[in-house]
This record gives structure tokens, sequence and C-alpha cells, in this order.
């Protein structure tokens, strides 16, 4: 094609925009013009009372439904008189006897760290300031310093004077006060603290806000212990200035990079290296609104060594303006976080992401990863007869599935039945499907090793036969992250027939045999989860095998299932195999399947399969007996073993 073709099919495709742009433009105009006749009309300034009345009549029923009905609600209403029974605990009577107090006090560690604790003030509330401010004093560590940058205005005076009556009562030269010369905002004033500060370690504190008094302790004891750079503790918020009073309880996990670029949840009580900080700022007023968000993901990426400590330590005071009261008092933050984490994911060499917030929380992100290139996916179905489990699970693959550069390889175990041997015939006939024989007595890790070992794609995706695809972009959902460097296992969201949760992330530990369990366990679908947490992607230890998607070659650098786990827990040692060689597993809510599990083999509760169930328990216990020992990093120690739906312990 010469220049003047390609200049006129141009200049005719631009004329074609332009028109479609006028078109639309009109109809735009109409539909205006037809929305202003409709708010004007009397009638529908009526009905305003009777439209609001059906609206709240709607959120209502999603809320009951989310609540999974008349059961749920009764299930809620228990959990929520457990709640307050066990919430006493974290409150005053969590705080230490004058004895604990002095034992404390007299800990001599080997480095004993000086604190900055770094406090911006801005017309704070008198009674509230002096909780904060005795908070800090009654520190069972006393090494710290509290720096206090005040850009309050001239109609709150009684700051200062409030500020400098508790540093002459101190009278150890601790508490460092100045007074700005005008307000600068949460990213400014806390950036004039840390100015006047000259601590090993730096802590963020808000102004209306309290500290545990043992708080500052047990950081320093993590520090010499564990050689922490970077510390965060579990938080409560609570209201009418009494701490026992308290609304929610957020027992947090472990350093998490995936939950963390979803939700800043470790927030309260940051407490880092001052050299974390070399070549970068504080708080940058950019992101003013999410200044604490993005400071916690450029300092965790530089930290060598991020500790949570499992403890309820920080107690964040609700009240009218404050972010504890809802995001709804500072919008403005939920673009500053999505800057922040744009930036973030940048920073690590991703591209042509999305940032999307979610229906937990408008500052609780949905991230779409892109896609690179197109490789094969082989997903691996293992099947003996249940045609019609195959069928269902076959069908719903090739009907449904946006992405099409794949293979279905299905290893075929001692099958009987005419319809099965039928059925096969029939799928012989696709190019995209494969039937593999395995001859030898049922073993599950044996099986689909077999199916990877005749795998094509560079992605092996296990699923079971019992399993039905409801999300279209299933394998893009598992691909995003399985792709990255970093990732082992991704596993999806899995439903019961009725809509119950079946998988949502995998617990080490967790239930009657301290094996492993899933979490949310056979809660609603609209069920939100604990903090927001079926509504973002987010590290596991483990995802279940049904429906878990991993590199080929990780998959063989890892020796596959283990096949002394013939049926059960294979998949979760396959994790942990993973875990060990230092890659992140994940749960993403994003691809959803129906489970109709145990449909093909049973369940494990009698008999031999008991017995069975039982070994391969004691041998997993065995394996894996540090890990164990130690606890899942992604699920708080607070957290009862005992129940899936993230309970606490009744102490």
């Amino acid at each position: 094609m010469d220049y003047k073709e390609e200049y006129e099919k141009e200049h005719n495709r631009n004329a074609a925009l332009a028109v479609r742009i006028t078109e639309l433009e009109a109809a735009n105009e109409e539909l205006q013009f037809k929305l202003d006749r409709i708010k004007n009309n009397p009638l529908w300034k009526i009905s305003k009372p009777f439209r609001s009345l059906m609206h709240w009549g709607i959120r209502q029923w999603r809320r009951l439904r989310g609540l999974g009905g008349p059961r749920g609600i009764a299930a809620k209403i228990r959990y929520k008189k457990r709640l307050k029974a066990v919430m006493k605990k974290y409150g005053t009577e969590s705080f230490p006897a004058p004895e604990e107090v002095l034992e404390q006090r007299r800990t001599v560690f080997g480095r004993p760290v000086k604190i900055s604790i770094l406090v911006p003030l801005y017309n704070t509330p008198l009674d509230f300031l002096k909780q904060m401010l005795d908070s800090v004093v009654n520190q069972t560590y006393e090494n710290w310093e509290l720096c206090l940058a005040d850009g309050s205005d001239s109609q709150h005076t009684e700051v200062e004077k409030v500020c400098k009556q508790y540093q002459e009562k101190d009278g150890a030269g601790r508490i460092l006060y100045r007074k700005l010369e005008k307000n600068e905002g949460i990213s400014g004033n806390t950036n004039a603290c840390f100015q006047m500060s000259t601590g090993e370690y730096i802590g963020l504190f808000d102004h209306d806000d309290i500290l545990h008094p043992c708080a500052l302790f047990y950081y320093v004891q993590a520090i010499n212990e564990q050689g922490a750079d970077y510390l965060y503790c579990d938080e409560t918020t609570f209201k009418n200035g009494n701490i026992d009073k308290m609304l929610t309880m957020h027992f947090k996990p472990d350093y998490a990079p995936d939950n963390l670029r979803a939700n800043n949840y470790i927030c309260h009580f940051s407490v880092f290296a001052r050299n974390l900080l070399e070549g970068t700022e504080l708080f940058r007023t950019k992101y003013n609104g999410s200044q604490d968000h993005d400071m916690i993901l450029r300092l965790t990426d530089k930290a060598k060594k991020v500790v949570h400590i499992p403890r309820l330590l920080y107690y964040w005071r609700s009240h009218a303006g404050s972010v504890a009261s809802g995001i709804d008092a500072k919008p403005y933050a939920i673009e500053a976080a999505k800057g922040a984490i744009a930036e973030h994911l940048r920073q690590h060499g991703f591209s042509d992401f999305k940032i999307e917030s979610t229906r937990a929380c408008e500052t609780i992100f949905r991230i779409r990863y892109r896609i690179l290139g197109c490789p094969k996916i082989s997903i691996i179905i293992a099947n003996k007869d249940h045609k019609e489990d195959l069928c269902r699970c076959v069908n719903s693959i090739l009907d449904k599935s946006t992405y099409q550069n794949y293979e279905i390889i299905i290893v075929e175990n001692n099958s009987v039945t005419p319809e099965i041997s039928a059925y096969y015939a029939e799928l012989e006939h696709n190019p995209k499907v494969r039937i593999v024989n395995y001859k030898d007595t049922f073993n599950y890790s044996a099986i689909n090793n077999l199916g990877v070992s005749k795998a094509e794609g560079e992605y092996i995706l296990l699923l079971n036969n019992d399993t039905e695809v409801i999300t279209p972009s299933w394998m893009e959902e598992l691909l995003m992250y399985a792709q990255r460097e970093d990732v082992g296992a991704v596993g999806a969201k899995l439903y019961y027939a009725d809509k119950g949760i079946q998988h949502a992330g995998v617990v080490i530990g967790l239930g009657a045999h301290r094996t492993a369990g899933h979490t949310h366990y056979k809660q609603p679908k609209e069920n939100m989860g604990y903090m927001g947490r079926l509504c973002y992607a987010q590290n596991m230890s483990a995802v279940t095998g049904a429906c878990l998607m991993v590199k080929k070659a990780l998959y063989e650098e890892v020796g596959g299932l283990e096949e002394s786990f013939a049926v059960s827990l294979n998949d979760v040692d396959f994790c942990l195999k993973l875990r060990e060689k230092g890659m992140l597993n994940i749960f993403t809510p994003f691809a959803e399947l129906y489970h109709y599990e145990s449909t093909s083999r049973g369940l494990d509760d009698k008999g031999d399969k008991a017995r069975r169930y039982e070994e391969e328990s004691a041998r997993f216990r065995e394996k894996w007996q540090q890990a164990l020992a130690g606890g899942d990093p992604y699920y708080n120690p607070n957290f009862s073993l005992d129940r899936s739906d993230f309970s606490l312990k009744v102490m």
C-alpha cells in the first residue's frame, strides 16, 4: 500500500469515527432530556420515599443472603456472643500486673534499641491526647523517644500546653515537641516528627490511638531474637474512649506480599529500622490518604526480616472523621491507594495490570495481571467410571473457557462400565482431549504423576472429575499468578452444589486430625470472609489439588505428588514442598468452580478408608512436624484450630 492509499484509508476511518461520536453525543443528549423529564415529574418526586424503602429492602435482603439465611443468621448471633466474651481478654484484662511490669523493665536486651515514636498532632481533643500520651509513658520498655509535631490552629493552643506538661513531668528528655508554622497534613506533620527523631527504630502512632503497655517490650524482644527490621502487630478498633468497647478485632497473617498488595492489612503498629529509609522518604504527600500503605509496600520490600507480633497491641479509636469509622470519611484514600500499589507493581516489573475496588471495601483491591504470551495448559483429570461427572466437567471446560490453548489429559484408572467406554470413544474425536491408561490400583498421586509425564503444556492444571467450571476466565485467573517467578501453586474457589464454600485456601494444622483444613468451609457463596478475605487473591500455605495450577518445570522439580500419600494430603504435601523452596502459594476467589466433592471415591469416614486416612495423617504429621509446630504463617495463632471460620480461641 502506497502513502496515498494509506492516507485515504486513515482519513476515512477517522471520518467514520467522527460520525459515530456525533451520533453518540446526540443519543446522550436525548437520554439526558428523558431523564430530566422523569426526575421533574411530580409522580417521580412523590414516589421517592417508596423507592428509598425498596432499595433499603433490597440491601437488607442481600445482607441476609450473604449471612446464609436463617441458619446463617443464627450462627452469626452465636459467634457474636462468643466474640464478646473473648474480647474482654484482649482489652484491659490483658494489661500486665505490677510484678510483670517490674520483670519486663528489669529485662536486659543485647540490643536495647531506642524507638522513636512519631505522632503528628492536629487539633487533637485533649482527652484523646492524654490517653495517647499516657499509653507511651506507661510502656514497660523504657528506651523510647516520643516526637510530637503539632500543626494545630490558633483555636487549639491547649494541645501545646498539655504536651509541654508531659515533657516536664517525664523529665528525661524523651518527649520532643515542635510547634509547626502551619498544618501540613498527616504526611507533612509526620515527616516533621521524623526530622526530630534520633532512634535506631521508628514507630508510627496516630494522635488519637492507644498502645498496649507491653507493645514496645514485645517489639524489642523480636528485634533481639529474630533480627526483625520491620514489625507490626494485631489491632482493634474501639469506641466511646474505652478500649474494652471493641468494634472489630483484626488478627493478621504473617508477612504476605499478595495480601499486602490487595489490602493494607499491616496498618498499625508499624515499627521499622531507620536504615530502611535510606534513599527514600517516609511519607510521600502525593499519596496522602494512603501514605501508610505506600510506605509499608516500599519498606517491606527493602526489609530483610518482616516480623508479625501475633498479639493485640494497638487500639485504634473510632470516631467521626477517623478512617477507622469508615472509608467514606476519606474517599481520596481510594485513588491514593491505587496509585501506591501501581507504583509498587511497576517496581516489580509488572505492566498492563488493572487495580479495581472489590465488594468488601473500596480500599480492598482485585489486581488483574497481564498474561504473558499464550502458553499451553495441560489439564490432568483422573477418572474411573462416573461418566456423568466426567462429562459435566469436560463439557464445562470446552463450552465455557475463554482461554483456548489447552489440552485435557484424562488418566483412566480401571473403569468397567460400558457408558464410560462409549464416552471415551466419543472424546477421542476431540483434538483437545487425550486418554491415558493407568492400570495399577488407585493412587491419586501416581495417576496424576503419569498424566503430567504425558503433558505437552508449560503449565499443569490438576482438576478433579467432579468439578464444573463457573468462571469463563478461570484459566486466565489462575495463569496470571502461576506465571510469576515467585509463585508455586495457585488454587481456585470451589463450591458445593448448594453454593456453600468447599475450598477457599488450606490452613495447615486445622481440623480434628491437626493436618490441614479448608478456611471458610461451608459458608455461603456471598460471604465476604474474615476481614474481606474472600474478596481478594492472597497467599496461603496450600491450595486443594481439586483445582491446582503450577508450572510443569516446578512440578517435576519437587518430585510431583508424593505417592506415599495415595489419596489424601498429597496436595498439601506438594504445596509445602513448593513453600520449602521459597515459593508463594496463592488462592484466588476470582476463579470459581463447583466441586461435587467425594462423589467419585466416597468419603473417608468409615472402615478401611478411615484407617487409611489415619495412616496418611500420621505420616503427614511426622513429615511436616516442624512446619506444624511453627503454625500456619497465614493463619493467626489466636484463631481456633477446631473451626474454619476464623473464630478466636476461647481462653
